[in-house]
């Protein structure tokens, strides 16, 4: 692991190993059963929208590893939600620690954006075009966003320590590019699953595979 930190330190991206995958989740075992008693299509449940596990994306899978120095984002690391239609896009934004987001609305309407997620908290007040404003994300963690006046407005930036993760495409595929080598942990993140995470070792150069299935395992029993 000493080779990894020394390269950490440096951040040496230009060279390193290649981490790709594929992400999915999976429902519980025996959920469809309650499905075909046709309840669902009662007056009581009609309006009751069920998940489709097959259905979900916007997994983020990154190195779960914090530098002995914290990582310095290039001056082009600018993030960006936009808000249309009163809606987030995109509705998870993985940024490395240290990155400015920008907030367009190009709607016609006020909006409100803030968050009240404990250091990244702000509030950017009402505002709409030719506005943009910004804020910086300076400490790890999930930071839940939403507009004050509009209640389906909702995303997240998933604020990270290194610059070593991926977003899944819209098939659960992801690649993460020059990983410098060492022995990691890997971890695979949802918003409405458990994390989980894997030990994976980088070569330094060439790929690894590592996919993850995601589901409600490994939480307390009440």
């Amino acid at each position: 692991m000493t080779g990894a930190i020394i390269a950490l330190c440096a951040m040496a991206s230009a060279i390193g190993g290649t981490i790709k995958g594929h992400v999915r989740a999976e429902g519980k075992a025996g959920a469809e059963a309650d499905a075909s008693t046709g309840q669902y299509e009662s007056r009581r449940f009609k309006h009751v929208e069920r998940i489709n596990y097959e259905e979900l994306h916007e997994f983020v899978v990154y190195v779960d590893f914090t530098p002995p120095e914290k990582p310095k984002p290039p001056a082009e690391a600018i993030g960006i939600v936009t808000q249309k239609d009163a809606t987030f896009a995109p509705h998870v934004l993985p940024v490395v620690v240290g990155t400015r987001v920008k907030w367009p609305n190009e709607d016609t309407i006020y909006h409100n954006v803030f968050s009240k997620s404990g250091r990244n908290a702000f509030d950017l007040d009402l505002y709409k075009a030719p506005v943009v404003k910004e804020v910086p994300f300076n400490y790890p963690g999930q930071v839940d966003v939403f507009c004050s006046i509009h209640s389906r407005m909702h995303c997240i930036v998933l604020v990270l320590e290194n610059p070593w993760f991926a977003r899944t495409d819209a098939h659960g595929d992801y690649v993460i590019e020059h990983v410098p080598a060492g022995t990691y942990h890997l971890k695979a993140w949802h918003e409405r699953l458990p994390d989980k995470d894997q030990e994976v070792v980088v070569p330094e150069q060439g790929e690894i595979k590592v996919d993850f299935t995601l589901g409600i395992t490994g939480l307390p029993k009440h």
